[in-house]
């Protein structure tokens, strides 16, 4: 798929691997990633500790990558009193084209992906 146009699961997923995170399909077709501690290190192997994995709505979630990786975004000029309904995503440092979502967190969490993988990611069809 096309990193611009990811979203919902495919964009969970994308995420999920460019975090080098371990993922599995939860209960209700979720995805989950297996727990890490709060430096980013792997659980020990005797903690069965997964969560549900929601980085392009969960601000706790995508907003320490959004820190982590100095990414930015902004929107293009609305009509005063409007709201954007596009954001823009860029990683300046890593000279990645900037990605379009409906949201910041769609946008930015394209744009790290992007600058991760590629510009077109393999989605393993047994998480879909």
């Amino acid at each position: 798929m096309k990193t611009s146009e990811l979203i919902g699961t495919t964009l969970k997923i994308a995420v999920a691997k460019a975090d080098n995170r371990q993922i599995r399909k939860g209960m209700g077709g979720s995805i989950e990633v297996r727990g890490r501690t709060e430096d980013g290190d792997e659980l020990p192997e005797q903690w069965d500790l997964w969560m549900n994995w929601n980085p392009a709505t969960n601000w706790e979630q995508g907003g320490p990558i959004i820190e982590r990786e100095f990414i930015h975004w902004s929107f293009p000029a609305t009509p005063h009193g409007t709201s954007p309904t596009i954001y823009l995503a860029y990683q300046y440092q890593k000279g990645i084209a900037p990605m379009k979502g409906p949201t910041p967190l769609i946008a930015a969490m394209r744009c790290y992906v992007a600058s991760k993988l590629s510009d077109e990611v393999e989605i393993p069809k047994e998480l879909m």
